[in-house]
């Protein structure tokens, strides 16, 4: 298994398209958001101090949870590649297991989508840097590295069951393309969630990624925010962090660090068994 995921890292990073068009969509926010979309936010806050600073941390906690979608769905270009290809049926006749061979699909995804998370996280913190930001602390990139672990882990289970219902490499491109420019409004990175109407919302707080941005904006955003509203009021902060959706409410209840992590974990095992069972039906 270890010898197949292998395999497939070195397919996947020799082939810099697939590399490029899994970042696609991190490309575009980064644009849209440095073009006009952080002018647009940052004049919204007013004169609160640091605003550029939170608006910056509050971007990045997005694109990490974004790129923990897109990098897995790029890498599990290679499983439907082979299958386009029949390149499967010789990788079937080899004295792999196809457990291992699944695994080895499963486990190149997974460790994909952290490297490129982490190189995500390293260009993204040079960025606040660079705008006069700070960067995070020992025991926060701890957090986030904890969390980029759980966030992949949940995007390669949803991503490995919407895969599987795939077998053509122009099928797959197209539907890459349409969930790399959904992604972001589903995170709420092009409009804060707090702007979208009430039933877009509710899709939002029940879709998997949408808690791995919740969960990295508070730890990303906390010294930021800390700072920017010190001696704000309560309510104040309460309001802000809603409307950004750094926090959720679902009804009259406040979506806890517990439960979005219990979501992320709950969809990932759901979808892990969805997705062996629609594999398994197929070969069938």
């Amino acid at each position: 298994m270890i010898n197949f995921m292998k395999r497939n890292l070195l397919v996947f990073f020799k082939d810099r398209a697939s590399v490029f068009f899994s970042l696609l969509s991190v490309f575009i926010i980064i644009g849209m958001y440095a073009l006009f979309l952080g002018d647009v936010w940052t004049s919204s806050m007013g004169d609160v101090p640091g605003s550029r600073f939170v608006m910056d941390s509050w971007i990045v906690a997005g694109l990490i949870a974004v790129t923990s979608v897109t990098t897995t769905m790029g890498a599990f270009g290679t499983m439907v590649e082979d299958q386009s290809k029949k390149i499967i049926k010789d990788i079937r006749s080899s004295p792999l297991a196809r457990t291992s061979i699944a695994g080895g699909y499963i486990l190149s995804a997974f460790v994909i989508g952290v490297i490129m998370c982490l190189i995500a996280l390293a260009l993204c913190e040079v960025y606040v840097l660079a705008g006069g930001g700070a960067l995070l602390g020992g025991m926060q990139l701890l957090k986030v590295f904890g969390l980029i672990l759980l966030s992949t882990f949940s995007s390669t289970a949803l991503v490995l069951f919407f895969v599987s219902f795939f077998r053509s490499i122009n099928a797959f491109s197209i539907a890459s393309t349409i969930i790399g420019t959904v992604i972001g409004f589903l995170t709420g990175i092009y409009i804060p969630i707090g702007q979208l109407p009430n039933g877009v919302q509710w899709v939002i707080k029940f879709f998997p990624p949408s808690h791995s941005a919740l969960l990295l904006r508070q730890v990303i955003m906390e010294d930021a925010l800390k700072a920017s509203f010190a001696g704000a009021p309560a309510d104040v902060i309460e309001s802000f962090k809603e409307l950004m959706g750094v926090t959720f409410k679902i009804g009259d209840t406040v979506v806890t660090p517990i439960m979005s992590i219990g979501i992320l974990v709950g969809a990932g095992i759901l979808f892990l068994g969805l997705s062996i069972l629609n594999l398994s039906r197929k070969k069938k």
